[in-house]
């Protein structure tokens, strides 16, 4: 998704949450029940885009109904490379409804995922504000 894309690429996290559907579902790479919502999405995304270094996505792939998307990334937490890929579905509105991640090596996972638990008090306590 064009859109989503060139908001993460310009670190515009507004942009990429007003592209959020309000029901999206968000599921980890790291965690296996997915997150529900805007504000939780919201909130770990923006989390995300600070645990990242060196982000840059390298692909996009796009379904010939344009509802289905991948978005291929490669990115660094702390000194392990890894790379992912964004999966995201569009609901009938455009917004997305539903956002998968996926990561590789699991050494790079394992980085991502520490990194994410350690502030994950931060990002419940700011998607509860958020979502008030």
């Amino acid at each position: 998704m064009r859109a989503f894309r060139e908001a993460v690429e310009a670190g515009d996290l507004d942009a990429v949450e007003a592209l959020l559907a309000e029901d999206v579902v968000f599921s980890s790479p790291a965690v296996f029940k997915p997150y529900q919502g805007k504000a939780i999405t919201a909130a770990i995304l923006r989390t995300v885009a600070g645990v990242f270094e060196d982000f840059r996505y390298d692909r996009e792939l796009t379904s010939a109904d344009g509802r289905d998307h991948a978005l291929v990334f490669s990115a660094r937490v702390d000194d392990r490379e890894l790379s992912g890929c964004d999966f995201i579905h569009v609901d009938e509105d455009g917004l997305i409804d539903a956002l998968t991640v996926m990561v590789r090596p699991l050494s790079g996972l394992q980085a991502l995922a520490a990194a994410m638990g350690a502030q994950f008090e931060r990002i419940a306590k700011e998607a509860e504000a958020r979502s008030v």
